[in-house]
């Protein structure tokens, strides 16, 4: 069985669909090779884009704020994306996000089985919809089973599903530290179900 170290040098050169042609590079997972929580997000932003590894911007700083705060170890967590290039538009010289397709997403999917092959983690925890709908199916909503465990999925592993953390970001600042209570409470579920 491949290493994640291998899988991620193979999906480097990865041209399954077009993103390859728009991102500077391929964003691989990173963590421990013996994570026990899988976090999966929607893609790579720009700032995760351009150092080449996930969950190093915003997001990604609201994100280890929520898992400190539920009680689970960063360090302990492997982090990835359904979609391992980014997709966006530009607005001036900024790069914009753009939500990746179902055709980027499919595209995708055997890197991430993959990874889970070779992680075999006790729980998945989805951040947003398009991490979600990967895993579970495009009917999922969750908005209607965020913070529960979920078993049986078909996938190996409990899932939890949540809300991506950019949604915090850019989400009424009137309404930032509630949602960001929601979030670690689903959390939360998840560090439960750790234990």
């Amino acid at each position: 069985m491949p290493s994640i170290a291998d899988l991620a040098a193979e999906a480097a050169g990865c041209t399954r669909c077009e993103l390859y042609r728009c991102g500077t590079q391929t964003v691989f997972g990173d963590g421990p090779d013996d994570a026990d929580v899988v976090l999966v997000g929607e893609q790579p932003g720009d700032k995760e884009d351009l150092a080449g590894e996930p969950f190093v911007g915003p997001a990604g700083r609201v994100l280890d704020e929520a898992l400190a705060e539920a009680g689970i170890d960063r360090e302990r967590a492997y982090v990835t994306n359904a979609v391992k290039h980014f997709r966006w538009e530009a607005k001036g010289k900024a790069r914009i996000h753009k939500k990746p397709g179902r055709t980027h997403v499919n595209a995708c999917r055997p890197w991430l089985d993959a990874e889970l092959e070779v992680l075999q983690p006790a729980l998945v925890v989805c951040l947003g919809a398009t991490a979600a709908q990967a895993l579970l199916g495009p009917s999922f909503k969750v908005t209607k089973e965020r913070g529960r465990i979920l078993r049986d999925t078909g996938h190996g592993p409990a899932v939890v599903a949540t809300v991506h953390p950019s949604s915090i970001l850019r989400g009424p600042p009137e309404d930032r530290r509630k949602n960001m209570a929601a979030f670690v409470a689903d959390l939360r579920v998840a560090a439960e179900a750790l234990r």
